[in-house]
């Protein structure tokens, strides 16, 4: 028979959207799902401050009866003001291996995009750079991260396939975490330290960090602002955010860079991987999914996330790095860590690349964002 195509427009289509991704891929031993309470806060209107400037659609693909693929449709105002254009994006998209399915899903985001004036669509991307953003075109025979998302290799053919071509790739570094700190970060750490006057801050209960919070997000910005396709936090998005993150964080695993002043010039922020507990929970923190995520978090691990390295823009290429470096490598040692993942990176991003220059690496996946002119 042939594909629908039909709107999401209630709760339950919406929880069906969020748990197609989970049902695709029960037998992937690489992919991880997301919390479907996490996803669908993301794409509720009414809870995600992003809508501020966002408006959604989003797709199900159906035949015989049967839920096939999935498709959102996003535009981001902000980002269009910011990068002077009028593209829609797409993302949260899966499909089985049906280049019909495949078609119709894009089909409708490429009419919705039109008649809301866009001339482009790129993706896959999300409301913001937090969100999952990226199609996995190489490494698929490596587990994902929460941070990222899995897709078949077939993905990337039928995208293609449908006139879609590369705009920007992202890579990913698994890295063996050192013994000791390697020397010239030592060197530096030193020179930076007297130089600029800065110092490192840890936190020994969680209620100290609450006054740097706000104080990272907005590093996050002004450190994030010239990547592609980065749309400015808000207020509202920070402090949501804020509640999100922080009270799920280790505290030896934050590190702050502060000036004299108490200024926050630069932040690490970590997590131990929770990719197999995620896998072990299947998308549900209720009844026992809390309990593999808090082993994670605790218990014995082997891997750690590198979620956050930033420096304001005016303290980055002085080795502000360093100080984050000689903070995270011990603690990671005494944990027991012995690798850390990059998350995805910029291949452009030439600056945060050349950090890892120093350690033993490995370059073990790339995603990579599309465009298609309309």
């Amino acid at each position: 028979m042939a594909v629908t195509i039909k709107e999401v427009k209630n709760r339950l289509a919406l929880k069906q959207f969020v748990k197609f991704n989970i049902r695709l891929y029960k037998d992937n031993p690489y992919h991880v799902p997301s919390l479907v309470g996490d996803e669908i806060m993301t794409l509720s209107r009414k809870k995600n401050p992003a809508f501020d400037f966002c408006e959604s659609i989003y797709f199900l693909a159906y035949r015989d009866g049967k839920i096939v693929g999935r498709i959102a449709g996003i535009i981001n105002h902000k980002a269009n003001e910011t990068w002077r254009q009028q593209y829609a994006r797409f993302g949260f998209v899966d499909f089985i291996d049906d280049g019909e399915v495949s078609s119709a899903l894009f089909k409708a985001v490429e009419s919705w995009a039109i008649a809301k004036g866009m001339n482009g669509v790129q993706g896959p991307l999300g409301f913001t750079d937090l969100d999952h953003e990226g199609l996995l075109v190489w490494g698929f025979d490596r587990l994902a991260t929460m941070a990222t998302s899995y897709s078949y290799p077939y993905y990337m053919e039928h995208i293609e396939k449908l006139g879609y071509v590369k705009d920007q790739d992202w890579q990913e570094f698994l890295i063996t975490v050192p013994k000791e700190i390697p020397e010239k970060y030592l060197r530096i750490a030193d020179i930076v330290r007297q130089k600029y006057g800065l110092r490192t801050k840890k936190f020994k209960k969680r209620k100290e960090i609450w006054r740097y919070a706000t104080r990272i997000f907005e590093l996050w910005n002004e450190a994030y602002k010239p990547l592609y396709g980065y749309s400015e936090l808000s207020p509202r998005q920070i402090e949501y955010y804020i509640k999100m993150y922080i009270p799920m964080l280790r505290l030896d695993l934050i590190t702050l860079i502060l000036d004299a002043d108490d200024n926050v010039v630069g932040v690490g922020i970590t997590m131990p991987s929770l990719s197999k507990a995620l896998k072990k929970a299947g998308g549900y923190l209720l009844p026992f999914g809390w309990v593999h995520l808090l082993k994670a978090l605790y218990g014995k691990n082997k891997t750690v996330d590198l979620y956050i390295i930033g420096i304001l823009p005016e303290y980055q290429s002085k080795g502000v790095n360093s100080l984050i470096f000689n903070d995270l490598i011990p603690n990671c040692n005494k944990i027991g860590y012995l690798y850390a993942e990059s998350n995805p990176e910029l291949e452009t991003n030439l600056k945060v690349q050349s950090q890892w220059e120093v350690f033993e690496r490995e370059h073990h996946k790339t995603r990579r964002a599309y465009i298609k002119r309309l």
